[in-house]
């Protein structure tokens, strides 16, 4: 089940909201809260919610000793370093055995069966979110939770489980045992549910069908028959196909995340609960650094917390400075995922980084701020080229095709045809990564000076709601499967 499945829409979360409505007390809501997100989970794995749990209840126990048991600050530290092996050793087992193995078969010729581990669904999240719990508890920043359902609550809420963003323990803790909620807040949250809903239904999803007829789908990449016909196709590709292939792919990576992280955030505010944002507008930055500021937040944030600045940040040198750079940016590339391509995309990353932090981006604050902004578009538009394909041998067709180096023509009929016939939906998607919508919002909402005109406003912002729900839903009908790029993460 996801969040853009009709079932989900109007059975799923309308019974969910229907049950804590009748719950009244927060300690009754924790409770549906809890059944019905551990529901959810099984939904779509029956078996794997076992690790959810086991994790859960291995981090809780963590915890407490931490904070109740320990007396030794070493003692503290020791059961913090094992709790954290244990973890690690989960998504290591899950998400990495495979990665591993066909490495070690590639080199040395054993073992001859590499065995086929499904990833557990959204396992890097709640993973990261219970390391952040059983360190900050380290480090006494927030009480370990003394009820497992609580905790259990905390890791598997479906709001935010599956695909982020990762929530803090300490921005949610008191929040868990005393929330609100006000009818403002909740039309609030159903809004930014019903704007994220739009995004992934109405633009994300053509954005990656168009990307697909310009590149290629995952599909042709299942048999060496169709990877050859699909390396085949690129290489004849004109260099403005595959140039707005990779504009397109650029598009849906956003839209499709962030839309998640809006309905995550939506949800939340129904129910009392507020998550941090997750995504500000990346593709108006003016640096790398500045958009890795703007992109997947939580995710950079949890790097620089509990990664970076253990091992010293930027105070012991540069030297040290740029090694701890390069070790989050290995460990970015590989929490993306199980290949070599994501490996070479944080790396690819982390070049651009450390050439800015040597002074690049002293330069780039002394020029317009669209030179930086086209600046990194660039570097961005080829890092997504990297990340889009794990089978190495598309990285250098795509490239080469885009300068025109396979032969291939400048532009051809069937790519003409293609952007002439949806150059409305492009103007309107690259509007929707910028914030030039809200801007108008806010200028608009200035201009309501008197009770009459922000009570019309007031009337008239309950119909884009209305309408994107409406659109979204016929959009839906018939489009069984939908889901969300980083639930493969």
């Amino acid at each position: 089940m996801v969040f853009s499945s009709l079932i989900f829409i109007y059975a799923f979360l309308p019974l969910t909201l229907v049950f804590y409505a009748l719950g009244q007390k927060n300690n009754i809501r924790n409770y549906i809260l809890l059944v019905a997100s551990l529901i959810f989970y099984t939904w779509g794995e029956p078996v794997y919610v076992l690790i959810l749990i086991a994790m859960t209840f291995i981090d809780w126990v963590a915890a407490l000793l931490i904070q109740n048991v320990c007396e030794k600050s070493s003692s503290k530290k020791t059961v913090l370093v094992i709790t954290c092996i244990i973890n690690l050793l989960f998504i290591g087992i899950f998400k990495y055995t495979g990665f591993f193995l066909s490495n070690i078969q590639a080199i040395f010729g054993i073992p001859e069966i590499i065995p086929q581990i499904a990833l557990p669904i959204g396992i890097s999240f709640y993973t990261f979110q219970l390391l952040s719990y059983v360190a900050d508890v380290y480090r006494a920043e927030v009480p370990a939770q003394k009820k497992f359902s609580y905790l259990l609550l905390y890791s598997s809420l479906f709001f935010q489980c599956i695909a982020g963003p990762i929530v803090r323990y300490s921005d949610v803790e008191r929040e868990i045992e005393h929330r609100t909620t006000n009818f403002p807040q909740i039309c609030e949250g159903i809004s930014r549910f019903t704007i994220g809903l739009g995004k992934k239904a109405l633009i994300a999803n053509i954005c990656g069908s168009l990307s697909d007829q310009l590149l290629v789908s995952d599909a042709f990449m299942s048999s060496e028959e169709t990877v050859a016909a699909a390396l085949s196709e690129l290489s004849a590709r004109s260099a403005v196909g595959l140039i707005f292939g990779v504009f397109f792919y650029m598009l849906q990576i956003y839209l499709d995340f962030s839309a998640y992280s809006d309905m995550a955030i939506g949800m939340g505010l129904m129910v009392g609960f507020h998550f941090k944002e997750n995504f500000n507008y990346p593709y108006t930055a003016s640096s790398v650094t500045d958009f890795w500021r703007k992109w997947h937040i939580s995710l950079s944030s949890f790097f620089r917390d509990y990664v970076y600045i253990p091992l010293g940040g930027n105070r012991k040198g540069k030297f040290k400075t740029y090694r701890n750079i390069l070790v989050v940016w290995l460990l970015t590339g590989l929490w993306h995922g199980a290949s070599w391509n994501f490996v070479l995309w944080g790396l690819f990353f982390c070049v651009f980084l450390l050439i800015e932090k040597a002074g690049l981006l002293k330069l780039l604050k002394r020029t317009p701020y669209f030179v930086g902004n086209i600046y990194t578009l660039i570097v961005v538009f080829f890092g997504w080229i990297l990340f889009r394909f794990s089978d190495f041998r598309f990285i250098p067709v795509v490239i080469k095709g885009i300068f025109g180096l396979n032969n291939n023509g400048f532009i051809d009929f069937e790519t003409k045809a293609l952007l002439t016939s949806n150059l409305v939906f492009i103007v309107i998607a690259v509007i929707s990564v910028t914030p030039l919508t809200k801007k108008l919002k806010k200028l608009i909402m200035a201009k309501c000076d008197t009770k009459k005109k922000k009570l019309a406003f007031d009337i008239i912002s309950v119909i884009p709601p209305i309408l994107i729900l409406i659109l979204s839903t016929i959009y839906l009908v018939g489009d069984s499967y939908n889901p969300f790029l980083y639930f493969q993460f």
